[in-house]
């Protein structure tokens, strides 16, 4: 496809490594089900190991670039595949009281992978190519997970839950394999730049992100987007089974959200790449916003599907835009930490999610979805004015659009390929 040329082939092989994973990786989908049915937990008891487990998903995003730029980002994926997948594949084993212990590591290993490969797909790739190369990765995740969940549902139905963790560790494993033999370890240093911290992280990157920022303020709209994308997952479906929609129901409009993702996402990266990428991010936000409004008009199959597909359209827009705006913003010493802000904002949801909207759609159901359309459009329309500021430099100066540093040498925009870190 015209648009993905640029885009290094060790990306698409890491593509490729992260789609055949994404089929076995979806015991998060059943694990409620399986601590309360095999495991014999109480619903309360469940949601402390899932809820120490979520915080172990987003601490492992937050941590894992800090540790690439330490240690380099190929060895801390390698590391932490082979300590998730390990611990994936003992699981089913061990007794219920480790699982308190086990689950978080389990997650707190994935959300480092997940880190430790934006990293490398943002040291990997020319700045130009950045929103394409996201896109393609997410989208290989999408469709893994798209074929995953169904087969999850029936090995959990046929044989049991303690062959989804084995299947999910052993693929977990196989992708460390796989990425030690598709992304080169030659030429890369333990750290991937010169840091003036020496890559410790004692501070340097908070001077950097105070020196950006536009990137403070696009981190502080996704933890808000966030909190709001999420409640499709948490409170969307106890809304539509408290008008008469049932799981079927549910199940039926999320496989919609995969589609929608599969269909659209890598057209609209190429179609919009040269689009400046808080405009797109900021557009993705007020659509989100706006599938959320549509449940005003009423609970059915019409507003939920109107409300799924305008969500996935705007997740479309932001998600890989974003992630690619923050490594083109990244000086070179800095580009794990600043991946690992926002893959840590960015599912933050995980965490804040649950509580935020079961409280208030518990206290004020009608509150809910008025509220997650607001604040969602807010924060788009924030990012939609700060495009429209930056896009009104003074006379001869380049705009947004047009590589944002040029006229600052310091921060590094990846105008360049970079070499993978090992």
């Amino acid at each position: 496809m015209q648009g993905f040329k640029d885009i290094p082939r060790v990306v698409r092989l890491l593509a490729a490594g992260v789609f055949v994973n994404a089929v076995v990786s979806c015991t998060f989908v059943f694990v409620f089900l399986y601590l309360t049915g095999p495991r014999g937990l109480g619903a309360v008891q469940a949601g402390v190991v899932t809820g120490i487990g979520g915080i172990g998903l987003v601490a492992g995003n937050f941590t894992g670039g800090w540790y690439g730029d330490r240690f380099g980002h190929r060895r801390v994926l390698l590391a932490a595949s082979a300590l998730g997948g390990l611990t994936l594949t003992v699981l089913p084993a061990l007794p219920t009281a480790l699982l308190y212990a086990a689950l978080p590591l389990a997650q707190y290993a994935s959300g480092t992978v997940r880190a430790a490969n934006s990293a490398l797909v943002a040291v990997a790739v020319p700045g130009g190519a950045r929103r394409q190369a996201f896109a393609l990765v997410r989208s290989a995740a999408n469709g893994g997970f798209t074929l995953g969940a169904p087969l999850g549902a029936l090995v959990a139905a046929g044989l049991s839950y303690d062959w989804l963790f084995l299947g999910e560790g052993l693929g977990t494993l196989l992708l460390a394999l796989w990425t030690a033999r598709v992304v080169p370890a030659r030429g890369a240093s333990r750290t991937p730049a010169a840091a003036p911290d020496g890559g410790l992280g004692r501070g340097g990157v908070w001077a950097e992100l105070r020196a950006r920022p536009a990137v403070l303020v696009l981190l502080g709209a996704i933890l808000v987007a966030d909190v709001v994308y999420r409640q499709h997952y948490y409170t969307f479906p106890v809304f539509l089974a408290d008008h008469g929609l049932d799981a079927r129901a549910f199940g039926l409009v999320i496989a919609l959200n995969g589609a929608v993702v599969l269909l659209l996402e890598l057209p609209a990266a190429v179609a919009l790449r040269s689009r400046p990428p808080l405009a797109v991010v900021g557009a993705g936000l007020v659509l989100v916003g706006a599938g959320y409004a549509a449940l005003l008009l009423g609970a059915g199959v019409a507003t939920a599907v109107a409300m799924m597909v305008l969500l996935s359209v705007g997740e479309i827009l932001y998600k890989s835009t974003a992630t690619a705006y923050v490594a083109d913003q990244a000086p070179a010493h800095a580009v794990g930490r600043f991946q690992s802000l926002y893959a840590g904002v960015s599912v933050s949801g995980v965490v804040l999610g649950p509580p935020a909207g079961g409280a208030l759609y518990t206290a004020a159901p009608w509150l809910l979805w008025p509220l997650c359309a607001a604040l969602a459009a807010g924060a788009g329309a924030v990012l939609l004015r700060l495009s429209a500021r930056q896009r009104r430099p003074a006379a001869g100066a380049p705009g947004e659009g047009a590589q944002p540093h040029a006229a600052r040498p310091a921060p590094e925009t990846g105008s360049r390929p970079r070499p993978v870190a090992g």
